[in-house]
Protein backbone atom coordinates (compact mmCIF):
# COMPACT_ATOMS: atom_id res chain seq x y z
CA UNK A 1 0.00 0.00 0.00
CA UNK A 2 1.16 3.92 -0.71
CA UNK A 3 1.66 6.21 2.10
CA UNK A 4 -1.74 8.26 1.40
CA UNK A 5 -3.55 4.84 2.12
CA UNK A 6 -1.85 4.19 5.35
CA UNK A 7 -2.64 7.02 6.85
CA UNK A 8 -6.29 6.20 5.79
CA UNK A 9 -6.00 2.57 6.76
CA UNK A 10 -4.75 4.43 10.74
CA UNK A 11 -7.51 6.98 10.61
CA UNK A 12 -9.79 4.13 10.11
CA UNK A 13 -8.47 2.06 12.91
CA UNK A 14 -8.57 4.75 15.10
CA UNK A 15 -12.21 5.46 14.46
CA UNK A 16 -12.57 1.98 14.91
CA UNK A 17 -11.63 2.00 18.12
CA UNK A 18 -13.37 4.90 19.52
CA UNK A 19 -16.74 2.96 17.91
CA UNK A 20 -16.04 -0.04 19.60
CA UNK A 21 -15.13 1.93 22.92
CA UNK A 22 -18.33 4.37 22.35
CA UNK A 23 -20.54 1.39 21.24
CA UNK A 24 -21.51 0.64 25.35
CA UNK A 25 -22.33 4.73 26.17
CA UNK A 26 -24.12 6.06 22.29
CA UNK A 27 -26.92 5.12 20.45
CA UNK A 28 -26.79 1.84 19.46
CA UNK A 29 -28.34 2.30 15.78
CA UNK A 30 -26.05 5.16 15.12
CA UNK A 31 -22.73 3.46 16.40
CA UNK A 32 -23.40 0.21 14.55
CA UNK A 33 -23.85 2.36 11.14
CA UNK A 34 -20.46 4.05 11.81
CA UNK A 35 -19.03 0.93 12.68
CA UNK A 36 -20.21 -0.51 9.48
CA UNK A 37 -18.89 2.57 7.74
CA UNK A 38 -15.31 2.21 9.46
CA UNK A 39 -15.09 -1.55 8.47
CA UNK A 40 -16.05 -0.81 5.05
CA UNK A 41 -13.06 1.31 5.05
CA UNK A 42 -10.52 -0.84 6.44
CA UNK A 43 -12.11 -4.09 4.58
CA UNK A 44 -13.98 -3.19 1.42
CA UNK A 45 -17.19 -3.69 0.64
CA UNK A 46 -17.23 -7.40 0.15
CA UNK A 47 -19.48 -6.55 -3.15
CA UNK A 48 -17.96 -7.99 -6.70
CA UNK A 49 -16.03 -4.98 -8.39
CA UNK A 50 -16.08 -5.62 -12.13
CA UNK A 51 -12.57 -5.58 -13.58
CA UNK A 52 -12.05 -4.90 -17.29
CA UNK A 53 -10.07 -7.80 -19.20
CA UNK A 54 -10.67 -6.99 -23.01
CA UNK A 55 -11.74 -3.55 -23.71
CA UNK A 56 -15.19 -2.84 -25.88
CA UNK A 57 -19.10 -1.84 -26.02
CA UNK A 58 -19.79 -1.42 -22.15
CA UNK A 59 -23.42 -1.90 -23.61
CA UNK A 60 -22.52 -5.34 -24.36
CA UNK A 61 -19.88 -7.47 -21.90
CA UNK A 62 -18.77 -11.16 -21.69
CA UNK A 63 -18.42 -11.75 -17.75
CA UNK A 64 -15.06 -14.36 -17.40
CA UNK A 65 -16.77 -16.58 -14.31
CA UNK A 66 -13.66 -18.69 -12.63
CA UNK A 67 -14.15 -22.08 -10.23
CA UNK A 68 -10.58 -22.98 -8.86
CA UNK A 69 -10.42 -25.60 -6.70
CA UNK A 70 -12.40 -27.37 -4.61
CA UNK A 71 -16.34 -26.55 -4.42
CA UNK A 72 -17.19 -26.72 -0.84
CA UNK A 73 -18.35 -23.34 1.34
CA UNK A 74 -15.58 -22.83 4.11
CA UNK A 75 -17.89 -20.48 6.18
CA UNK A 76 -15.67 -17.65 5.18
CA UNK A 77 -17.18 -14.17 3.55
CA UNK A 78 -15.92 -13.10 0.18
CA UNK A 79 -13.76 -10.42 1.85
CA UNK A 80 -11.65 -12.81 3.97
CA UNK A 81 -11.18 -15.27 1.13
CA UNK A 82 -8.60 -17.98 2.26
CA UNK A 83 -7.48 -18.37 -1.61
CA UNK A 84 -9.33 -21.20 -3.95
CA UNK A 85 -12.59 -21.09 -4.24
CA UNK A 86 -15.21 -19.20 -1.81
CA UNK A 87 -18.56 -19.91 -2.36
CA UNK A 88 -20.03 -17.22 -1.16
CA UNK A 89 -17.85 -14.86 -3.66
CA UNK A 90 -19.07 -16.73 -6.23
CA UNK A 91 -22.94 -16.71 -6.05
CA UNK A 92 -22.47 -12.89 -5.23
CA UNK A 93 -20.73 -12.80 -8.78
CA UNK A 94 -24.01 -14.97 -9.74
CA UNK A 95 -26.05 -12.54 -8.68
CA UNK A 96 -24.47 -9.50 -9.91
CA UNK A 97 -24.94 -10.84 -13.92
CA UNK A 98 -28.78 -11.16 -13.01
CA UNK A 99 -28.82 -7.87 -12.41
CA UNK A 100 -26.99 -6.44 -14.67
CA UNK A 101 -28.85 -6.29 -18.24
CA UNK A 102 -25.34 -4.92 -19.98
CA UNK A 103 -23.81 -8.96 -19.47
CA UNK A 104 -24.61 -10.64 -23.53
CA UNK A 105 -22.75 -13.79 -22.45
CA UNK A 106 -20.68 -15.68 -19.59
CA UNK A 107 -17.16 -17.89 -20.24
CA UNK A 108 -17.05 -20.00 -17.13
CA UNK A 109 -13.53 -21.41 -16.85
CA UNK A 110 -13.75 -24.82 -14.47
CA UNK A 111 -10.46 -26.10 -12.73
CA UNK A 112 -12.15 -27.91 -10.10
CA UNK A 113 -11.89 -31.80 -8.75
CA UNK A 114 -15.67 -31.37 -8.18
CA UNK A 115 -17.16 -30.48 -4.40
CA UNK A 116 -20.08 -31.00 -1.65
CA UNK A 117 -23.70 -31.93 -3.48
CA UNK A 118 -25.15 -28.57 -2.21
CA UNK A 119 -23.22 -26.19 -3.52
CA UNK A 120 -22.37 -28.09 -6.38
CA UNK A 121 -26.39 -28.00 -7.21
CA UNK A 122 -26.67 -24.48 -6.14
CA UNK A 123 -24.19 -23.21 -8.86
CA UNK A 124 -26.14 -25.04 -11.21
CA UNK A 125 -29.02 -23.97 -10.31
CA UNK A 126 -27.93 -20.40 -10.73
CA UNK A 127 -26.69 -20.63 -14.20
CA UNK A 128 -29.99 -22.32 -15.57
CA UNK A 129 -32.18 -19.33 -13.90
CA UNK A 130 -29.86 -16.75 -15.81
CA UNK A 131 -29.72 -18.79 -18.80
CA UNK A 132 -33.72 -19.20 -18.86
CA UNK A 133 -34.07 -15.59 -17.38
CA UNK A 134 -31.46 -13.28 -19.56
CA UNK A 135 -31.62 -15.38 -22.68
CA UNK A 136 -27.84 -15.59 -22.59
CA UNK A 137 -25.14 -18.07 -24.00
CA UNK A 138 -22.53 -20.09 -21.06
CA UNK A 139 -19.75 -21.16 -22.71
CA UNK A 140 -17.63 -23.84 -20.47
CA UNK A 141 -14.12 -23.95 -20.73
CA UNK A 142 -12.42 -26.60 -18.47
CA UNK A 143 -8.67 -26.27 -17.90
CA UNK A 144 -6.30 -28.94 -16.13
CA UNK A 145 -9.62 -30.56 -14.37
CA UNK A 146 -13.00 -30.73 -14.54
CA UNK A 147 -14.11 -33.50 -12.91
CA UNK A 148 -17.18 -35.13 -11.02
CA UNK A 149 -19.21 -31.97 -9.72
CA UNK A 150 -16.50 -29.47 -11.91
CA UNK A 151 -18.35 -31.34 -15.11
CA UNK A 152 -22.10 -30.78 -13.07
CA UNK A 153 -21.79 -27.47 -13.34
CA UNK A 154 -20.14 -27.36 -16.63
CA UNK A 155 -23.33 -29.59 -18.29
CA UNK A 156 -25.83 -27.54 -19.03
CA UNK A 157 -23.53 -24.51 -20.97
CA UNK A 158 -24.02 -24.29 -24.85
CA UNK A 159 -21.05 -25.41 -25.17
CA UNK A 160 -18.13 -27.19 -23.72
CA UNK A 161 -14.61 -27.04 -24.76
CA UNK A 162 -11.69 -28.85 -23.11
CA UNK A 163 -8.08 -29.18 -24.17
CA UNK A 164 -7.22 -32.95 -24.66
CA UNK A 165 -5.10 -33.15 -21.36
CA UNK A 166 -8.12 -32.31 -19.01
CA UNK A 167 -9.00 -34.68 -16.80
CA UNK A 168 -12.88 -34.95 -16.38
CA UNK A 169 -15.52 -37.27 -15.95
CA UNK A 170 -15.55 -38.89 -12.69
CA UNK A 171 -19.59 -38.50 -12.95
CA UNK A 172 -20.97 -40.20 -10.16
CA UNK A 173 -21.33 -39.68 -6.22
CA UNK A 174 -19.10 -41.07 -3.45
CA UNK A 175 -19.28 -41.20 0.32
CA UNK A 176 -15.94 -42.17 1.66
CA UNK A 177 -15.78 -43.40 5.39
CA UNK A 178 -13.66 -45.84 7.70
CA UNK A 179 -14.75 -48.87 9.54
CA UNK A 180 -12.46 -49.27 12.53
CA UNK A 181 -14.48 -51.83 14.61
CA UNK A 182 -12.59 -54.53 13.94
CA UNK A 183 -8.93 -52.95 15.87
CA UNK A 184 -11.01 -51.92 18.41
CA UNK A 185 -12.16 -55.72 19.18
CA UNK A 186 -8.39 -56.44 19.40
CA UNK A 187 -7.79 -53.58 21.64
CA UNK A 188 -10.52 -54.78 23.84
CA UNK A 189 -12.99 -51.34 23.33
CA UNK A 190 -16.62 -51.74 22.88
CA UNK A 191 -18.83 -49.29 21.60
CA UNK A 192 -21.49 -48.19 24.12
CA UNK A 193 -23.35 -46.13 21.70
CA UNK A 194 -27.14 -45.83 22.91
CA UNK A 195 -29.30 -44.85 20.09
CA UNK A 196 -33.29 -44.60 19.70
CA UNK A 197 -33.42 -46.89 16.50
CA UNK A 198 -31.35 -49.54 14.60
CA UNK A 199 -30.15 -46.60 12.11
CA UNK A 200 -29.65 -43.95 14.00
CA UNK A 201 -25.67 -44.23 13.96
CA UNK A 202 -25.84 -45.42 10.06
CA UNK A 203 -22.17 -44.82 8.96
CA UNK A 204 -20.47 -45.34 12.37
CA UNK A 205 -16.95 -46.53 12.01
CA UNK A 206 -17.18 -47.84 15.81
CA UNK A 207 -19.70 -51.21 14.56
CA UNK A 208 -19.30 -53.29 11.69
CA UNK A 209 -21.66 -52.02 8.87
CA UNK A 210 -25.23 -54.26 8.61
CA UNK A 211 -26.45 -55.26 5.71
CA UNK A 212 -29.34 -52.79 5.76
CA UNK A 213 -26.70 -50.11 6.43
CA UNK A 214 -25.61 -50.92 3.48
CA UNK A 215 -28.63 -50.86 1.60
CA UNK A 216 -29.83 -47.87 3.46
CA UNK A 217 -26.78 -45.73 2.15
CA UNK A 218 -26.81 -46.84 -1.07
CA UNK A 219 -29.91 -46.08 -2.00
CA UNK A 220 -29.26 -42.43 -1.00
CA UNK A 221 -26.43 -42.30 -3.18
CA UNK A 222 -28.08 -43.77 -5.58
CA UNK A 223 -30.77 -41.51 -5.49
CA UNK A 224 -28.19 -38.22 -6.11
CA UNK A 225 -26.32 -39.93 -8.48
CA UNK A 226 -29.38 -40.42 -10.46
CA UNK A 227 -29.96 -36.49 -10.01
CA UNK A 228 -26.60 -36.00 -11.53
CA UNK A 229 -27.76 -38.54 -14.55
CA UNK A 230 -30.41 -36.47 -15.29
CA UNK A 231 -28.28 -33.16 -15.72
CA UNK A 232 -25.86 -34.36 -17.65
CA UNK A 233 -28.55 -36.32 -19.54
CA UNK A 234 -30.60 -32.87 -20.08
CA UNK A 235 -27.75 -30.74 -20.84
CA UNK A 236 -26.09 -32.78 -23.71
CA UNK A 237 -29.24 -34.12 -25.21
CA UNK A 238 -28.39 -37.80 -24.07
CA UNK A 239 -30.22 -40.27 -23.10
CA UNK A 240 -30.17 -41.72 -19.43
CA UNK A 241 -29.24 -44.89 -20.47
CA UNK A 242 -26.35 -43.20 -22.93
CA UNK A 243 -25.07 -41.40 -19.93
CA UNK A 244 -25.45 -44.75 -17.27
CA UNK A 245 -23.04 -46.36 -19.25
CA UNK A 246 -20.38 -43.54 -19.38
CA UNK A 247 -21.11 -42.53 -15.74
CA UNK A 248 -19.59 -45.22 -13.57
CA UNK A 249 -16.94 -43.48 -12.20
CA UNK A 250 -14.28 -43.67 -14.42
CA UNK A 251 -12.23 -40.81 -15.42
CA UNK A 252 -11.87 -39.20 -19.20
CA UNK A 253 -9.31 -36.91 -20.95
CA UNK A 254 -10.22 -34.17 -23.55
CA UNK A 255 -10.14 -36.05 -26.78
CA UNK A 256 -11.92 -39.48 -24.55
CA UNK A 257 -14.56 -36.56 -23.32
CA UNK A 258 -15.24 -35.36 -27.26
CA UNK A 259 -15.42 -38.90 -28.96
CA UNK A 260 -18.38 -39.99 -25.87
CA UNK A 261 -20.15 -36.53 -26.62
CA UNK A 262 -18.92 -35.27 -23.10
CA UNK A 263 -17.75 -31.79 -24.63
CA UNK A 264 -18.24 -30.21 -27.69
CA UNK A 265 -14.44 -28.88 -28.99
CA UNK A 266 -11.04 -29.42 -27.89
CA UNK A 267 -9.51 -26.01 -27.21
CA UNK A 268 -8.20 -23.50 -24.63
CA UNK A 269 -9.88 -20.41 -22.79
CA UNK A 270 -8.75 -17.97 -25.08
CA UNK A 271 -10.61 -20.44 -28.18
CA UNK A 272 -13.70 -20.76 -26.16
CA UNK A 273 -13.64 -17.03 -25.66
CA UNK A 274 -13.28 -16.31 -29.41
CA UNK A 275 -15.99 -19.05 -30.15
CA UNK A 276 -18.18 -16.92 -27.82
CA UNK A 277 -17.63 -13.82 -29.71
CA UNK A 278 -18.25 -15.46 -33.08
CA UNK A 279 -21.09 -17.86 -32.52
CA UNK A 280 -23.12 -14.89 -30.79
CA UNK A 281 -22.41 -11.34 -32.53
CA UNK A 282 -20.46 -10.53 -29.58
CA UNK A 283 -17.04 -9.39 -31.06
CA UNK A 284 -17.23 -5.56 -30.24
CA UNK A 285 -18.18 -7.20 -26.66
CA UNK A 286 -15.89 -6.03 -23.45
CA UNK A 287 -14.65 -8.83 -21.13
CA UNK A 288 -14.59 -8.50 -17.23
CA UNK A 289 -13.93 -10.60 -14.43
CA UNK A 290 -15.13 -10.07 -11.26
CA UNK A 291 -13.01 -9.26 -7.99
CA UNK A 292 -13.97 -9.61 -3.99
CA UNK A 293 -14.37 -5.53 -3.58
CA UNK A 294 -11.46 -5.97 -0.78
CA UNK A 295 -8.95 -3.84 0.32
CA UNK A 296 -5.15 -4.70 0.37
CA UNK A 297 -5.48 -3.92 4.09
CA UNK A 298 -7.14 -7.51 4.54
CA UNK A 299 -3.93 -9.49 3.79
CA UNK A 300 -2.01 -7.67 5.97
CA UNK A 301 -1.14 -9.57 9.22
CA UNK A 302 -2.50 -6.55 11.42
CA UNK A 303 -5.55 -6.17 9.39
CA UNK A 304 -5.92 -10.22 9.50
CA UNK A 305 -6.21 -10.16 12.94
CA UNK A 306 -8.50 -7.27 13.35
CA UNK A 307 -10.36 -9.13 11.31
CA UNK A 308 -10.73 -12.29 13.49
CA UNK A 309 -11.13 -9.98 16.92
CA UNK A 310 -14.34 -8.50 15.08
CA UNK A 311 -15.59 -11.59 14.37
CA UNK A 312 -15.38 -10.91 10.80
CA UNK A 313 -12.95 -13.53 9.94
CA UNK A 314 -12.81 -17.25 11.24
CA UNK A 315 -9.74 -17.75 13.07
CA UNK A 316 -7.30 -21.23 11.49
CA UNK A 317 -8.97 -23.81 14.42
CA UNK A 318 -12.58 -22.59 13.03
CA UNK A 319 -11.79 -22.90 8.92
CA UNK A 320 -10.23 -25.78 9.71
CA UNK A 321 -13.44 -27.07 11.35
CA UNK A 322 -15.80 -25.74 8.68
CA UNK A 323 -13.83 -27.48 6.06
CA UNK A 324 -14.12 -30.52 8.25
CA UNK A 325 -18.07 -30.27 8.39
CA UNK A 326 -18.47 -29.46 4.85
CA UNK A 327 -16.65 -32.51 3.54
CA UNK A 328 -18.18 -34.93 6.32
CA UNK A 329 -15.77 -36.97 9.12
CA UNK A 330 -15.13 -40.56 9.32
CA UNK A 331 -18.23 -40.73 12.22
CA UNK A 332 -20.76 -38.44 9.81
CA UNK A 333 -19.50 -39.15 6.02
CA UNK A 334 -21.01 -37.02 3.28
CA UNK A 335 -22.29 -37.79 0.02
CA UNK A 336 -19.96 -35.49 -2.30
CA UNK A 337 -19.72 -35.02 -6.33
CA UNK A 338 -16.09 -35.40 -5.92
CA UNK A 339 -13.31 -37.49 -7.78
CA UNK A 340 -11.03 -39.24 -5.68
CA UNK A 341 -13.25 -38.47 -2.52
CA UNK A 342 -11.29 -37.23 -0.05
Amino acid sequence: MNKRRWVAVGIAVVLLVFSVITSTIGPKNENKKELSQVNELLYGSGEPQEKTEETGSSSKKIVKLVVEGTIVDDGSSGIFSTGGYNHEAFMKQLTKIKNDSSVKGILLEINSPGGSVYETAEITRALKEIQSEKKIPIYSSMESQAASGGYYIAANSDRIFATEDTMTGSIGVIMSSMNYSGLMEKLGITDATIKSGALKDIGSGSRPQTKEDKEVLQAFVDSMYGRFVKVVANGRDLSESDVRKLADGRIYDGAQALENGLVDDIGYPDQALKALRKDNGLNDAKVVSYTSGTTSFVDTWFGSRLAELQGFKPTQEELVRNIVESVGTPQAPKAMYLYGGE
